[in-house]
């Protein structure tokens, strides 16, 4: 009897496999001639070599759509048993304007126009600045394109990265390394991404070096190459930082710069690069900006609330 040993790497075998193995037990009713075994992360099939052959076709089809929506019921396995081609089970509805498609199967979309905006201008420019407030969607939104690059393998990596500049904070009093120091500052980039990509092909991105979170320093020197790069908080960089973030530009790179200057943590009398950049790169070909504001919050409604009342208090002033 012929044996065909499938190890699934990067796929969360229990989502894959179904509440108490029910995906598995639907795949043995379509391939009743073959047995088929679900232990850990593998599977096992005996049988005829001709079926193993087929079975192993359709297995890669389940396989590829999970990777690509996070998602497997009933109904996606049976249009891809009973295909013919994979045109045949990827319906219209999966597409429109889905940015990539979370865990779970949740759709990751642009929720306002200047979103949406965002999303085209970096159709059209390898460079681009997004700036607006807190809550706006503009890292999120980043993140997911960059998602979406690397899932379509328009790019090899996706790196990101922030200043290390403390909001009122001291890095140094911090117990850790400087990994351990880091990852909290780090935080709103991973849950972005965790949100994007299950948590198992995310800690192997990462480990691969597939996915990089550092901070600005981590980058000089480098130049990135079929990479879709991400500085957020950019309104925290110097002038140097900034001209040398934006040098690191390799071929078929794609960069995404994010920023509120309105938040500025930097010393008094620094002048923020991203400040700097906006007016020097505005009549820049190649180089696309958009403008998000208190309209794009996405947050509770009481952020837009919050917003606007600091900027009555801002123009008073």
């Amino acid at each position: 009897m012929n044996e065909l040993i499938i190890e699934l790497s990067e796929i969360n075998p229990r989502e894959f496999f179904g509440q108490q193995n029910a995906n598995i037990e639907l795949l043995k009713r379509y391939f009743p001639k073959l047995k088929i075994i679900a232990r850990g992360n593998k599977i096992k099939a005996y049988g005829d070599e001709e079926l193993l052959e087929e079975f192993d076709r359709r297995f890669t089809m389940l396989t590829e759509h999970f990777a690509k929506y996070n998602k497997l019921d009933e109904n996606v396995i049976e249009r891809v048993l009973t295909s013919q081609s994979k045109s045949d089970y990827e319906t219209s509805k999966e597409s429109g304007d889905t940015i990539v498609h979370g865990v779970s199967g949740k759709l990751i979309k642009p929720q306002t126009a200047n979103q949406r905006k965002l999303v085209e201008l970096s159709k059209k420019h390898d460079m681009v600045f997004a700036i607006g407030p807190a809550g706006t969607g503009k890292t999120y939104v980043s993140v997911a394109l960059a998602v979406q690059a690397l899932k379509e393998k328009s790019v090899k990596r996706i790196i990101l990265t922030r200043p290390a500049v403390e909001a009122g904070e001291n890095l140094g009093f911090l117990p850790g390394d400087m990994k351990e120091k880091l990852d909290p500052y780090m935080q709103p980039l991973y849950d972005a991404l965790r949100d994007m990509i299950p948590h198992e092909k995310l800690e192997s991105f990462i480990e691969k070096g597939i996915i990089q979170i550092a901070p600005m320093a981590f980058m000089r020197g480098r130049t990135l190459d079929n990479a879709y790069v991400i500085l957020d908080e950019a309104q925290n960089t110097t002038h140097a930082q900034m001209k040398m973030f934006l040098t690191r530009m390799g071929r078929s790179a794609k960069f995404v710069i994010t920023g509120d200057p309105g938040q500025i943590d930097l010393p008094r009398r620094v002048t923020s690069g991203l400040k700097e950049a906006l007016l020097i790169l505005k009549n820049v070909k190649g180089v696309g900006m958009i403008y998000l504001d208190d309209k794009d919050v996405v947050r509770h409604p009481l952020v837009k609330k919050v917003i606007a009342a600091y900027k009555d208090i801002e123009n008073r002033n």
